[in-house]
């Protein structure tokens, strides 16, 4: 109806701030996009569903290389998935971050201090206080001191077997909740 206000998508039985009409994205990277990064980005879309927050928060995964460009995601992090409940998205295409992505996203979490060094150096400077490292989230984890964030990389599972993939797995979901927390607490702000 030409002239009527848009109308607001409603959300479990109240009206939807603005912001929430475009979702606060989360991208989490690692190097390939085939392992870290799917996992923690299906791990992390499980615990905003979880908190009714599916619709407003989107989840992605990507690399910061284009090694494994088109592959799925790698059949070990798949199993360790299912073993643990998680819904696998129908199709994964990995890739290397791009320029729209960078764009979008409120939040990016690297896996690692050389993803999060290399994303740096692709991202505008109005950027780069969205990034922080995935396990930085976790308070059992010390601060690390400048220089030394390798200290609280995520494990790197691809040269290890399903025991890498299960301590992996372990890492992302330790963290996811403290992820969201502070997700909330960015989309409270906003108003």
């Amino acid at each position: 109806m030409r002239g009527a206000a848009p109308r607001i998508p409603k959300r479990r039985g109240r009206a939807v701030k603005k912001h929430e009409a475009h979702p606060y994205t989360v991208m989490t990277v690692c190097t390939g996009n085939i392992c870290r990064s799917p996992m923690g980005e299906v791990i992390l879309r499980h615990e905003f569903e979880q908190r009714g927050l599916g619709g407003v928060v989107r989840v992605e995964s990507s690399g910061v290389s284009d090694e494994e460009y088109g592959n799925p995601i790698d059949p070990r992090a798949v199993k360790v998935l299912k073993e643990r409940g998680y819904a696998i998205p129908a199709k994964h295409f990995a890739h290397r971050i791009t320029r729209n992505e960078i764009a979008d996203t409120d939040l990016f979490l690297p896996m690692t201090a050389s993803h999060m060094n290399a994303l740096l150096h692709m991202l505008p400077l109005s950027k780069r206080g969205e990034v922080h490292m995935y396990r930085s989230f976790d308070p059992d984890l010390p601060d690390p001191q400048p220089g030394y964030e390798s200290e609280i990389d995520l494990v790197d599972p691809w040269y290890g077997g399903m025991r890498e993939f299960e301590t992996a797995i372990d890492q992302i979901e330790a963290v996811a909740p403290y992820i969201a927390d502070y997700v909330e607490r960015q989309l409270e702000a906003r108003g």
